[in-house]
């Protein structure tokens, strides 16, 4: 059941106010299978109006805004949204099927991003350019326009933060589609921003369906710039899209980040991560680490201890906070299934067995050793499903690790620096860690990928080049 809101989450915000939509679609609760609350279902038409606002926003009160004032707007939601910490916890908990710990931290880093590019909003600077003798050069960042963010439901708080955070830094006017099985967060969002001082227009939420109101977003001519996170199919789809109108794109897709353990491995420091990282949210993470690659030397030993730390763990509903939570709905739950079934000629070493319920579970599980090559050494699975891959060179570590369609994130084991650096520099990854992974979220740190991971990179102030636009001014003045 739904806690008391300030906002109505069957409405969407569009210039300001909130609207009822034509139709709308049922929310669903991940841990019980029951409905949660009904959200509006934006049509083309919605977005339409969206881009409108969002482009009067502009040509008006927004884009009169200076870069200190859009900080200080900024600013004063990370102190709303810390505020609410708790309200939006439990929403994320309730919509995503997160468990509470793992939503507060989302909450949590919501809240970091715009602090962060609050901070930011006023030190992007321009250059000057040594140039022709009676010539002054110099360079300065504008933003897009209009921008439009397609957003996904496995980390919705954290991917708004990022993204809509820094294009707001920018001075851009934001349209939003959340996913529609995971929008409560995006509206209590909104609702903040407006209580923070956003200006009408400069943040707009249309919930909806993919296909309907992200694919209008994604094909409409009154976008700058767009920004997806999701699959590689669906960005795909999306970035063709967006190409008709000649709109660049930043893609954060999928991966099958792999960690690499060696000889010289510090077991004990490495185990947290080795797990965690593959069963957090369960499973349902883009950077996942579903791939744990072992010097031949020390199988036995990460094996044994990795069953160990999964006997530990168990599986519930979201608001209990279990270590795993339930996948966000029932189609998901039965792609996790089969790949389970594909894996019937696999040794499994540790099976956490899903609650008997009717939410959206399935069982987390460990297999090893597989083939570099199987499909679930290979595809995405988006759940709680690791494998362990032996090796015994380090060539063939990088060779394996990079061995897939992939390249988000890579970690690596290692006391030897010099090796520390060779793979640095070898792995086809757009994040590596160095006896850690994650780095506890690194709101600072670019994140992107290569590959089918995608192009473009978020958080840091790299994600305010990615939101501006580079103009040169070339003055003669003799």
């Amino acid at each position: 059941m739904l806690p008391t809101l300030p906002f109505d989450p069957s409405k969407m915000l569009i210039g300001g106010a909130w609207h009822a939509a034509a139709d709308t679609l049922t929310l669903e609760n991940p841990s019980t299978a029951t409905p949660l609350a009904e959200i509006a279902k934006g049509s083309a038409a919605d977005i339409d109006t969206a881009i409108h606002a969002a482009q009067t926003a502009l040509d008006s009160e927004w884009g009169r805004f200076t870069a200190t004032e859009r900080g200080r707007v900024l600013t004063r939601l990370g102190q709303l949204v810390t505020e609410n910490i708790e309200l939006l916890t439990q929403l994320e908990t309730l919509d995503v099927g997160k468990p509470v710990t793992q939503a507060r931290a989302d909450a949590l880093a919501l809240a970091r991003y715009c602090e962060f590019y609050g901070g930011a909003a006023d030190k992007l600077h321009g250059q000057t350019i040594p140039y022709l003798d009676g010539y002054t050069v110099y360079t300065m960042r504008e933003p897009h326009g209009v921008t439009g963010h397609i957003v996904p439901w496995n980390y919705p708080m954290q991917i708004i933060g990022r993204s809509v955070g820094a294009a707001l830094a920018m001075g851009n006017a934001c349209v939003l589609k959340p996913a529609e099985d995971a929008c409560l967060t995006a509206l209590m969002f909104a609702h903040l921003a407006q209580e923070a001082g956003l200006p009408a227009g400069a943040l707009n939420v249309v919930p909806g369906l993919g296909s309907e109101a992200g694919a209008a977003l994604a094909g409409h001519p009154g976008i700058q710039h767009l920004s997806f996170t999701g699959s590689v199919a669906t960005g795909a789809a999306v970035q063709i899209a967006a190409g008709a109108n000649v709109v660049p794109v930043t893609l954060e897709l999928g991966g099958k980040s792999p960690q690499i353990v060696f000889e010289d491995a510090d077991i004990g420091a490495a185990l947290p991560f080795l797990v965690n990282a593959g069963l957090q949210n369960a499973g349902q993470t883009c950077s996942a680490s579903s791939r744990i690659l072992v010097h031949r030397s020390r199988l036995e030993e990460v094996t044994h201890e990795m069953v160990k730390a999964y006997q530990a763990k168990h599986i519930g509903p979201a608001d209990s906070d279990p270590d795993i939570g339930p996948l966000i709905n029932g189609t998901q739950q039965a792609r996790v299934k089969t790949y389970l079934q594909r894996a019937a000629d696999l040794p499994c070493l540790a099976r956490i067995e899903a609650p008997a319920s009717d939410g959206h579970y399935v069982p987390a599980c460990l297999f090893g050793p597989v083939s570099p090559d199987h499909p679930l050494a290979q595809e995405e699975i988006f759940g709680p499903v690791q494998v362990i891959i032996p090796f015994d060179t380090e060539d063939e570590a990088v060779a394996i690790a990079n061995g897939t369609e992939f390249g988000l994130v890579a970690s690596i084991w290692t006391r030897d620096g010099a090796r520390q650096m060779r793979l640095a520099k070898r792995l086809k990854s757009g994040q590596v860690f160095i006896n850690n992974y994650g780095a506890g979220g690194g709101v600072e740190l670019p994140f992107g990928g290569v590959g089918k991971s995608g192009h473009g990179r978020e958080k840091g102030f790299e994600a305010l080049y990615g939101f501006s636009t580079l103009k040169t001014v070339a003055a003669h003045h003799g």
